[in-house]
Formats: structure tokens, C-alpha cells, sequence
């Protein structure tokens, strides 16, 4: 089956199934990847990739500029899609702290 196959067939659920479906996979990522973490004292306390000095709101704002999900993990080849799948959801979930955090690296430029 191919993803276009399978993205057609997930559409026609329901928004419930959906959702469910993307909870399972995401778990299922996180799981494989390293997760976010705070560290004082590391990047100024900034959400990064477990373990790394790459920040969520670095790999969002590339995003942003157009950077694909493949060049991402091509430039930092010491993580994972499920690291970029754990960022995204970061992201989602703190959409003012990624902005503010994108703000103020912009302004100090």
C-alpha cells in the first residue's frame, strides 16, 4: 500500500478514529526518539531535542523558511524523524513559547 493509498483511507474516518490513530503513531515515535527536555543552563533553558543543544523553536522557525523535514535531519544527522515528530508536537502544544523564543533569537540578531 502506499502513503497516498493509506492518507486516503485515513481521511475517510472519523476525526475520533483519526485522532487515535495519530496518538498510537506518535507514541510509537516518541517512544524511538529522545524526547524534549528543559535544561537550566542549556541553551538557556530552552525545550532542545533530549541529550542535544538543538532547540524546538530553531528546528520550527527553519520550518518556517522552508527547510524540509529531509534537510533538517540531513544538517543534524544526530537525530531522528521521531525527534522532529517530538518537536512538532512540542511546538503544537506551546505555540507562544516557540513564537516568543523565535522573537527574541530574531531581535538579538
Amino acid at each position: 500500500m502506499t502513503r497516498p493509498e493509506i492518507e486516503h483511507q485515513l481521511l475517510a474516518l472519523s476525526p475520533a478514529d483519526r485522532a487515535e490513530i495519530v496518538q498510537s503513531l506518535t507514541k510509537t515515535l516518541s517512544l524511538s526518539g529522545k524526547g524534549i527536555t528543559k535544561t537550566p543552563g542549556i541553551c538557556g533553558g530552552e525545550a532542545c531535542i533530549a541529550g542535544t543543544r538543538i532547540a524546538v523553536w530553531l528546528l520550527v522557525e527553519a520550518q518556517q523558511l522552508g527547510i524540509s523535514e529531509a534537510q533538517l535531519l540531513q544538517d543534524y544527522p544526530h537525530i531522528t524523524a521521531a525527534d522532529l515528530v517530538n518537536a512538532w508536537a512540542y511546538a503544537d502544544a506551546y505555540p507562544e513559547e516557540i513564537a516568543a523564543a523565535i522573537r527574541a533569537n530574531n531581535e538579538a540578531a
